[in-house]
């Protein structure tokens, strides 16, 4: 069995790929600049391509039996809008498009649950959330439901297909991605937190769940990936003790929230600070919203890790 995987040089496909080592041939994608630090193994094979250049996909994709598609762009700044669709629409058009073309007959998607989108009315989100227009969808959010979208329709003409949406997941501290980065806020002693929910899982149980689910074979289904959802002033203090830090203990309230913001912003830009907090991701902070997991537990009985113990992990720099 030969598996590509795009966008393995990032947190979420480098241990995707690392767990699919022992289930097939693993290939990897990856742009000509990007940083393949994360997946240093000797059991995967980089290939040159781009999910944007539907020709590079072409010559990558030949050969192949199944394609795990992690690729993507995160931003939730209004001006990145042009690449998140790019990147996220057009770029998972070509996936399915090269694969349709190719006769490559399975695909593992790998969406996000802001695909599922929010809605003020609606608490608790799960696979039966219909998306509906909301001020609460962002640009990231949209271009990676209609990304989803693109797989369902070439679903109808032949692949068959997984989807999962997994919610913050959250790596060590030394895989220096994005999704890790919440940790350095707590890191700062930063002073306030948000009155929302987080949604997380450890990235070890989002690859273990992803290769179930193809080892399960449980095609033409999708499923969220949360191991739970907990309020954020619960969520930093654990990670002040895991780290012997001063938990921030201010809420952010409707008053505070425009100062907190500035005061962020400036010192993210003169590099004070390596948390980027702007109106959008604020916003966000403050909902309530959970991500239901009853279908993954009853399918797969699967239990995760407690937050306790990946914590504990994310503090190590051994593999």
């Amino acid at each position: 069995m030969k598996i590509l995987i795009t966008g393995a040089t990032g947190l979420i496909g480098s241990y995707i790929a690392k767990r699919f080592t022992s289930l097939g041939e693993i290939y990897a994608l990856r742009r000509k600049s990007a940083n393949k630090t994360l997946l240093d193994d000797n059991n995967v094979t980089w290939l040159e391509g781009d999910v944007t250049d539907y020709q590079s996909l072409e010559s990558a994709f030949e050969g192949m039996d199944m394609v795990i598609h992690v690729a993507g762009l995160v931003s939730y700044e209004k001006k990145d809008s042009k690449d998140l669709m790019k990147v996220n629409l057009e770029g998972t058009t070509n996936v399915v498009n090269v694969m349709l073309q190719m006769k490559i007959k399975k695909l593992i998607h790998i969406s996000s649950v802001a695909a599922l989108g929010r809605t003020p009315d609606i608490k608790l989100i799960d696979e039966n959330h219909k998306w509906a227009t909301s001020d609460l969808n962002t640009p990231y959010a949209i271009s990676k439901y209609l990304g989803e979208l693109e797989v369902w329709r070439a679903a109808q003409e032949g692949l068959d297909v997984i989807v999962v949406y997994p919610s913050v997941a959250l790596g060590k501290i030394s895989d220096g991605r994005s999704s890790t980065a919440i940790y350095n806020y707590v890191l700062e002693e930063k002073p306030y937190y948000p009155s929302g929910i987080i949604n997380y899982i450890d990235v070890r149980d989002l690859a273990d769940i992803v290769a179930l689910l193809y080892e399960k074979q449980v095609w033409g289904s999708r499923y969220i990936l949360n191991a739970d959802a907990i309020p954020y002033k619960e969520f930093f203090e654990e990670i002040a003790l895991a780290f012997d830090k001063k938990a921030p203990n201010k809420s952010i309230n409707p008053s505070s929230l425009r100062v907190f913001l500035t005061l962020s912003w400036i010192a993210y830009s003169v590099g004070l600070s390596k948390i980027p907090l702007n109106p959008i991701t604020a916003k966000l902070a403050q909902l309530p919203h959970k991500m239901s997991n009853s279908k993954i537990k009853k399918e797969l009985g699967f239990e995760f890790r407690p937050l306790s113990q990946t914590l504990k992990w994310a503090k190590m720099n051994e593999i």
